[in-house]
């Protein structure tokens, strides 16, 4: 590389746009929701390995299966919210939820 020739950067969101597609979008509302369970996931699994917990022990903590645990973790289920707050209660953990309104008009039923 040349002295004088410059590298191009891009942003994260430059490249999801790019890449995935712009915000709003069919495929990109799947792509985000897709990365919200699999935060979730990983936020599951960390706070069950920081508590020191098997898959098990904390599936018998909360009533369902190891195998329910381990879909949680893997983002491999849409679980009930009940489910992922007994997951959270169990594991003494505080949740925090953010809701953000988009500029859209709701349907109004008469």
């Amino acid at each position: 590389m040349k002295a004088d020739d410059k590298m191009k950067f891009y942003s994260l969101d430059e490249v999801i746009d790019e890449h995935v597609g712009p915000i709003g979008t069919p495929k990109r509302d799947a792509f985000e929701e897709e990365l919200r369970l699999d935060l979730l996931g990983k936020a599951i699994k960390e706070a069950r390995l920081q508590r020191n917990l098997t898959q098990q022990q904390l599936g018998d903590l909360v009533g369902v299966q190891k195998a329910q645990i381990s879909k949680l973790e893997n983002s491999l289920t849409d679980a009930r919210f009940e489910t992922v707050m007994k997951v959270f209660k169990a594991l003494n953990a505080k949740v925090n939820f953010s809701v953000e309104l988009l500029n859209q008009s709701l349907p109004v039923i008469q």
